[in-house]
């Protein structure tokens, strides 16, 4: 099936582009996202038409998606989650979790764009890639760190307070 790019596509071709792609592709994806059209000397003459509009936005896309990567780029993401012994992560940090601490920093990113191999795991700081647009990728540092203190923090403060209580049994002794 032989198809008129309307968009960048990603993995096969630019706006205005003349594309061959398998039927199913072309009437199940690209047809009806308004990203291609199909390839006639009739849609051809109408495709030239609409060419500067359609680069324009575009154009207007592209330069907004890389404001958004600036942006994204400066931040630093950092995850608390809970861990268990020998610092193992009770779950894992998905797309899910990371758009959410993106949305909490300012920045609205769709989870489906954000792009993880697999699932995080492991505690530290992992680069996480984000697709805002085709040819514009933005790669974040997210640290996943423990949600909870760890025990010397906590056992710390608790031992002014033991001293202070000993202090006032050997004053109410004597």
């Amino acid at each position: 099936m032989k198809l008129i790019l309307r968009a960048d596509v990603e993995n096969l071709g630019n706006l205005g582009d003349v594309v061959n792609v398998k039927p199913g592709y072309g009437r199940n994806f690209l047809l009806p996202q308004g990203l291609a059209m199909v390839a006639s000397a009739a849609n051809l003459k109408v495709f030239e038409q609409e060419r500067k509009k359609l680069q324009a936005r575009m154009d207007a896309q592209r330069a907004e998606a890389q404001s958004v990567q600036g942006r994204l780029e400066a931040l630093e993401v950092i995850i608390p989650m809970h861990v268990g012994e020998n610092e193992k992560l009770y779950g894992s940090v998905t797309s899910a979790i990371i758009g959410d601490a993106l949305a909490a920093l300012g920045v609205e990113v769709d989870r489906r764009r954000i792009l993880l191999d697999a699932p995080i795991r492991t505690l530290g700081e992992h680069p996480v890639r984000i697709r805002l647009h085709a040819g514009v990728m933005a790669v974040v540092p997210v640290k996943v760190i423990s949600d909870h203190q760890p025990e010397e923090e906590e056992a710390a403060p608790e031992a002014p307070a033991s001293e202070a209580a000993e202090e006032a049994q050997a004053e109410a002794a004597q």
